[in-house]
């Protein structure tokens, strides 16, 4: 836990924890301006996490969902940051399904090159690094690597999609694949189920932040994964608007 990567993976674990501890009570929701909701959780993970990044690294900066927005003007100057989503699937986590995570990314010019994911409810830790491989960690048991062998075209796909944001866009862009399955899962564990290799292919056509998306980037690519936007470029980060476009996980091969 001395490595960088050790101590944000520690650092998740302590937010997890917080989190557990407020989901194991009655909580407090409230609603932001886009109707999205916020609880005692999502503010006291981002409490955590802030403060021990800015003493792990003192000199990366960190943009959170949670925390206060910063002008573009000062961000496109940034060489790296953190991308924190300190609770990411509140609505999973108010409906009690288990199916939220803590996201904590590394980025270095306008790509994640580090990502952790904690599943707090379930005590599983995904984490990648790149150039270093991807990880599955579940409590008390030794690190599983994760390494995709990419489908070949036409191969029968398992897709994944949003549990809380369905989106007939989506169904229209499956029809390109052979699909065998199709199932819904919430948060940024859809990314960690491709790189597991528990799903094949995750398409998001609706709206995320790149907060929502930048440690399971990471851990997909380290993985072995594609990652791209629904026109094969580079999805990318440190962007003027922080909104993604529409993107795809992907373990088949580019035709």
């Amino acid at each position: 836990m001395d490595t960088l990567l050790g101590k944000i993976m520690a650092l998740a674990i302590k937010a997890g924890e917080e989190i557990m501890n407020i989901y194991s009570r009655d909580f407090s929701v409230e609603y932001k301006d886009d109707s999205s909701p916020l609880t005692e959780a999502d503010k006291a993970s981002h409490e955590i996490i802030d403060a021990g990044l800015r003493k792990i690294a003192p000199d990366i900066p960190v943009i959170s969902e949670e925390g206060e927005p910063i002008p573009y003007s000062e961000r496109k100057s940034y060489r790296s940051l953190w991308l924190v989503d300190p609770l990411d699937g509140t609505k999973e986590f108010i409906k009690k399904n288990g199916e939220f995570t803590v996201n904590i990314a590394l980025i270095e010019g306008s790509s994640p090159v580090l990502g952790v994911i904690y599943v707090p409810a379930k005590g599983v830790l995904y984490y990648g690094e790149k150039g270093k491989g991807a990880f599955k960690q579940e409590r008390g048991d030794s690190p599983v690597k994760l390494k995709r062998t990419l489908l070949p075209v036409g191969s029968p796909v398992r897709a994944l999609v949003s549990r809380s944001h369905p989106s007939p866009e989506v169904a229209d862009f499956l029809k390109a694949y052979n699909v065998a399955s199709c199932v819904e899962a919430g948060s940024s564990l859809k990314f960690c189920l491709v790189a597991e290799g528990s799903a094949d292919l995750y398409p998001r056509i609706g709206p995320t932040s790149e907060w929502d998306t930048a440690a399971g980037h990471a851990i997909a690519e380290a993985a072995g994964c594609l990652v791209a936007t629904l026109d094969g470029k580079p999805l990318t980060y440190n962007k003027e608007s922080l909104l993604n476009p529409g993107f795809v996980v992907s373990a088949v091969a580019k035709g």
